[in-house]
This record gives structure tokens, C-alpha cells and sequence, in this order.
């Protein structure tokens, strides 16, 4: 085990947190401000990585296939609350679970149909295909170029939150929603931006992904699970919390999934590290939570008061 290993899968899951905070940023707001249960936010970020590749492969720029798939994603939110989510706002959790899973369907089922079973790929730009090098440690550009614009997009949401109106309406809608209606604020206009403010964010974690996974159908369940874990340690409703949250999850189930059984093979024997190692690896992010919860019921960074 090398240094430069160890660095490099340190910035391997400083990336992959990333991901998963632009996953976690829209979707901490829809559960902290609205109560909604969406499971179909990992297939707004599955449609996300499929846009841009196709914009992409027809364009020739990757850029715009960024923008073009981002914007898609806020008008398909904003599309798909106003056509019938709007309605489940109001009803229990279990409405909001059987609807929103049955549109993980809907849409596992249509990209099969468009796109066919094969996966998609699609090209980082000639520009960032190369390594970023310093000394002897040489690093993708492009996993480089993913933490700037993550980082980018982190500052981007601590301004429009902390620094503008829908911010301020954004922040007592997390800590007390039931009070800012009562105050005369469009409650169903500001969910109806929420929920597409979310949808951009997981179709830009899509299309920032495309270079580096392939496109394929059922692609956003498993991360969404990990999203779902990175929001619980966080704490439901806080920004703040989901980027942390989100860079401790990447961080450790990166480490943990290399570094483990490297760790196993030299303890005990390489048939017992090989068959233990990736599942223990696995387990690894579910055990950081359940440590996290015992010690903190409410995350890392709980929005202080909620109302109903």
C-alpha cells in the first residue's frame, strides 16, 4: 500500500461525496420543507446522465449537454409536481412512497424502451481527458474538474439560501413550514421550486457522472440509497449537513471498499479476506450511521425546530 494510493482513493471519495451531496442537497429540502417521500429521485438523476449523453453524441459538446440536461431536469420537476405530486404534498408517507416508486418504474421501463438494455457511454471532453500530474502522483483531470463544480455548486446553493429572499423563505420553511403559509407565502410555489431545484441537482449529478459509469437503466436506486444515508446523518433539512454528511460517506465507503481488504489479507488468510472483505466494505457507511444516530438521533446538523 502506497501513499500515492491512499491519496488518490482519498480524492476517489472526495469525488464520489460530491456526487452525492449534489444527490442530497435537493433532496434533504424536499423532506425537511415539504414531508415528501420521493424514491424517484434517483431516476431524475438516471435521466439526467441519459439526456446529456444524448445531447452530447448530437451536439459534440459536452457543455452543453451539462446545461441543456441540468435545465431539462428543474423543467421536468417543475412538470411533474405541477401534473400530480402537488396532490400528494398533503397525504401520509406511504401515498408518497407507492406513487413516487411506481414512477421509478415508469421510468427504469421508459429509458429501456427509448435507449434499449444497452448501456451508454459517454466521452469526457478532449481537454479533460488527460491527467492532472504533481511530482509522481498524476490524477484524472476530469474527477478534478467534478470537485470543482461541486464545490462550485455548494457555494452557489450557501448564497441563494443564506443571501436571498427564497433563501430566507427556504430556511423558515425548513424550521417551521406550517408558520411561513400562515404568513401568507405561496407554500405550493415554493415546494413546486424545491422539488425542480432538486430534480437540477440530481440531473447535474447525472450528467457530471456519464464519463465515468456507464448509462444505464435502474442506475439511480443504489445511489439513492447512499443519498437516503448521507440526508440521515446530515440531518433531514440542512444543507450544511448534507454536505458533510455526504463527504464522509464518499470518503469512507471509498476507503473502506479498497483499503479493507487490503487490510484483511494481511491479517488473515487471502480466501477468508477475499470472501469477507467486500461485505464487511459494504457495510461500512450503514455502521458510520448507526454510530452517528446513537450519538446524535437528529444528525450531525439538525434543523432546530420543525413544524408540521
Amino acid at each position: 500500500m502506497t501513499f500515492n494510493l491512499v491519496l488518490a482513493q482519498t480524492l476517489n471519495g472526495f469525488q464520489f461525496g460530491i456526487l452525492l451531496f449534489l444527490m442530497a442537497a435537493g433532496l434533504t429540502l424536499v423532506f425537511g420543507i415539504m414531508s415528501f417521500v420521493n424514491l424517484a429521485h434517483g431516476s431524475l438523476y438516471m435521466l439526467g446522465a441519459y439526456f446529456a449523453a444524448v445531447i452530447a453524441s448530437q451536439s459534440g459538446s459536452f457543455m452543453l449537454a451539462v446545461v441543456l440536461a441540468t435545465v431539462g431536469l428543474f423543467i421536468l420537476g417543475l412538470l411533474l409536481d405541477a401534473g400530480g405530486l402537488a396532490i400528494l404534498h398533503k397525504r401520509g408517507h406511504l401515498d408518497q412512497v407507492l406513487a413516487t416508486f411506481g414512477l421509478v418504474l415508469f421510468f427504469n421501463e421508459l429509458v429501456r424502451v427509448i435507449w434499449g438494455n444497452a448501456p451508454l457511454y459517454m466521452d469526457a471532453p478532449e481537454a479533460l481527458a488527460g491527467s492532472f500530474s504533481f511530482l509522481d502522483f498524476n490524477y484524472p483531470a476530469y474527477r478534478l474538474v467534478i470537485i470543482a463544480a461541486g464545490l462550485l455548486v455548494a457555494l452557489g446553493l450557501y448564497l441563494l439560501i443564506e443571501r436571498t429572499r427564497i433563501g430566507m423563505l427556504i430556511r423558515a420553511g425548513a424550521s417551521n413550514r406550517g408558520m411561513v403559509g400562515a404568513l401568507g407565502v405561496n407554500i405550493s410555489w415554493l415546494n413546486r421550486f424545491i422539488f425542480a431545484l432538486g430534480a437540477a441537482l440530481a440531473g447535474l449529478a447525472g450528467a457530471l457522472v456519464g464519463p465515468i459509469l456507464s448509462i444505464q437503466s435502474g442506475m439511480g436506486e443504489p445511489i439513492l440509497i447512499l443519498t437516503l444515508v448521507v440526508i440521515v446523518i446530515g440531518g433531514i433539512g440542512s444543507i450544511r449537513g448534507a454536505f458533510y454528511g455526504a463527504l464522509v460517506v464518499g470518503i469512507v465507503d471509498t476507503l473502506g471498499r479498497v483499503l479493507l481488504p487490503v487490510w484483511l489479507v494481511q491479517t488473515f488468510s487471502p480466501s477468508f479476506a477475499s470472501g469477507v472483505g467486500p461485505a464487511l466494505a459494504s457495510m461500512l457507511v450503514y455502521l458510520l450511521m448507526a454510530v452517528i444516530l446513537a450519538i446524535k438521533p437528529d444528525g450531525l446538523f439538525p434543523v432546530k425546530a420543525r413544524g408540521s
